[in-house]
């Protein structure tokens, strides 16, 4: 176990966060609810950022920006919308500051706004009133719009990157001509996410769609994938939504269509956020640090000197230079770390901690044997090479870690889905052997309701392509057509 990291095992919850600060991904920040994101843990979204963007764009997709401040009057306008997002908002009253006669800051009560500002907790309403001016024909139909921005949904209860009353994202927004194409895109986007996620997360998901209860605010149906975390709980790792033409009607988009007849535009949204972060740690890592996927770690290879003298440095670093060329070429990045401040066993546990894939230790008697020492974190296993060849040798040896974690996450997935048939079994399985239940369920929201009230498990998604077969709902007994997935969620 690393210094000042508790075990999973004995707590998991204070595990997380030990391992978020100790490896310098974030710490919390002076604003209650809200996360500072260190360098470490910035340089993985932004890797996050830079494939996620690039598939966007593959799938036609542009970026653009749109306002924080949204007017309080447009989230009037759609009422599914506002109801599910009302108790998250914050609401900006004033827009200046005085000097009392105490010398103290106060707000000034003459600079009320005449109409109050939400920061937005999603966009829905400030791009669908712009749209309005966007769209006037089928000509101008897609719209395939994605901002990368921040977002404000206040939280009481936090944790750092899972939940935050702050949090990076992106938001996609687009407008179709029919509901067809619009239901196209929520899927095209949905497996977007999926191969993302488990490409490049090395984190396998279930893909599906959630009930009218867990549906987004405003959706006619949201598409989601749902990964399982080591303690068993389920993550919401992206969703997509079909909005039909709610947001349409509520801003009036109208098109004209080929048909030269005037009609409401269909819509999606899908996003990814932060909570990504979360899931990377929280599926692979273990107790001694991160585990992370060769494809998202900012430090694909550290290389430590072992040496006694500057002139045995002086050959090691020489060496180190080639290999690092070799690497960089094959877009591999690399650190030497050759600090005179920290011994290499310090270095070692550092980047232990850290999560960095391969280690490369080489001293001067590998220098005389044209060997290092290669160390893999998925593993911890250790083997000694030679210097011929090596850049090629690591390249393959990043490859098979990002299959192992990968493998490694679907078989603990595969233990840890189970079909239950009562709700005793269904209600022993969650407090003993948590993980994904699928179940039969009557369909109705209030049994959902019910389940949910009484175990703290939700339906994750209705999965897609479903294997239809007779059962009997775990809790009323009454007629199901198909086995949904339950779990504890965070």
């Amino acid at each position: 176990m690393s210094k000042g990291i508790i075990s999973k095992e004995e707590d998991y919850s204070q595990w997380y966060n030990d391992l978020v600060i100790k490896a310098d991904m974030a710490e919390y920040s002076p604003v209650r609810g809200c996360m500072i994101i260190k360098p470490y843990g910035y340089s993985i979204w932004e890797k996050m950022q830079a494939v996620l963007d690039k598939m966007f764009k593959e799938t036609g997709h542009s970026n653009a920006y749109f306002p924080l401040f949204i007017p309080k009057s447009f989230f009037a306008k759609e009422a599914s919308h506002v109801e599910g997002f009302a108790k998250e908002c914050a609401v900006v009253t004033h827009y200046r500051l005085k000097n009392d006669e105490n010398g103290n800051i106060v707000v000034d009560e003459d600079a009320k706004l005449e109409e109050e500002l939400i920061v937005r907790p999603t966009s829905e309403t400030i791009i669908w009133n712009t749209y309005k001016g966007w769209i006037q024909s089928y000509r101008d139909l897609p719209l395939l719009i994605n901002q990368w921005a921040n977002v404000v949904r206040w939280e009481m209860r936090t944790r750092l990157f899972l939940r935050t009353s702050e949090f990076l994202w992106q938001e996609g927004h687009t407008a179709h001509a029919t509901a067809d194409e619009a239901i196209a895109e929520t899927e095209q986007m949905l497996e977007v996410y999926a191969d993302f996620v488990e490409n490049w997360l090395a984190l396998p998901v279930i893909k599906g769609i959630k009930t009218p209860n867990e549906r987004f605010a405003g959706a006619l149906d949201t598409y989601c994938i749902e990964a399982l975390m080591q303690d068993g709980k389920a993550l919401q790792a992206g969703t997509s939504h079909f909005l039909g033409q709610n947001f349409a009607k509520a801003f009036d988009v109208k098109f004209t269509n080929r048909e030269n007849k005037l009609d409401y535009v269909w819509a999606t949204s899908w996003g990814v956020s932060t909570r990504l972060i979360g899931a990377l740690i929280m599926s692979h890592s273990d107790d001694a640090g991160l585990v992370l996927p060769p494809k998202l770690a900012p430090i694909q290879v550290v290389v430590v000197p072992i040496y006694k003298h500057d002139e045995e440095l002086e050959n090691i670093t020489a060496f180190v230079k080639a290999l690092t060329k070799e690497l960089k070429a094959k877009d591999i990045s690399v650190k030497f770390d050759n600090r005179d401040t920290h011994r290499p066993g310090a270095k070692f546990a550092e980047y232990e901690l850290k999560g960095v894939p391969v280690r490369v230790a080489i001293g001067s008697r590998d220098m005389q044997n044209g060997t290092v020492e290669l160390a893999r974190r998925d593993t911890k296993t250790k083997e000694t090479v030679g210097q011929q060849g090596l850049a090629d040798h690591i390249e393959k040896l990043l490859e098979d870690i990002q299959k192992n974690i990968y493998q490694k996450a679907f078989n603990f997935r595969q233990e840890n889905t189970k079909e239950v048939n009562t709700y005793e079994e269904f209600k022993r399985l969650l407090d003993e052997e948590p993980g994904f239940l699928s179940a039969h369920w009557d369909g109705t929201p209030e049994t959902e309701q019910r389940i949910k009230e009484e175990t703290k498990a939700t339906i994750r998604c209705i999965p897609l392509n479903n294997k239809l077969e007779e059962g009997k709902c775990i809790l009323t007994g009454k007629p199901s057509t198909q086995r949904v997935m339950f779990a504890r969620a965070y």
